[in-house]
């Protein structure tokens, strides 16, 4: 599954440890800002659904499984995805089918590795 683009901005304290002043900090938080403004909301809710889809495929995929955390993130991603649904711009195919994955590998990863696949 493909992420939106995303930039990764840096903290106000690791701007300081980077030896910015004051005001250089309150400038490139104000930046910071207006740019957050300029982005669409379905694409920050959008990352934010994909981070869930990553927390959840990882519990699935430690050994063991820790099923009941990777419950808890994909229920929190379909009540995203569902709840939004046609809401969520051009990521909204990708989050569903997402979806479905994550459900199906559920199902999978709790029947355990003597399991046959289907």
């Amino acid at each position: 599954m493909q992420r939106p683009d995303q930039s990764a901005a840096p903290a106000p304290e690791d701007m300081a440890e980077d030896g910015l002043t004051e005001e250089e900090i309150e400038r490139r938080m104000a930046e910071l800002r207006d740019q957050l403004a300029q982005t669409p909301v379905e694409r920050i809710v959008a990352q934010a659904a994909y981070q869930l889809f990553e927390v959840a495929a990882l519990h699935l995929s430690v050994v063991p499984p820790q099923l009941p955390q990777a419950r808890l993130a994909i229920d929190a991603f379909a009540a995203l995805v569902e709840g939004l649904a046609g809401r969520l711009g051009p990521d909204g195919d990708a989050l569903q089918d997402g979806l479905t994955q994550l459900r199906m590998a559920f199902v999978q990863v709790s029947r355990g590795p003597e399991a046959p696949a289907s």
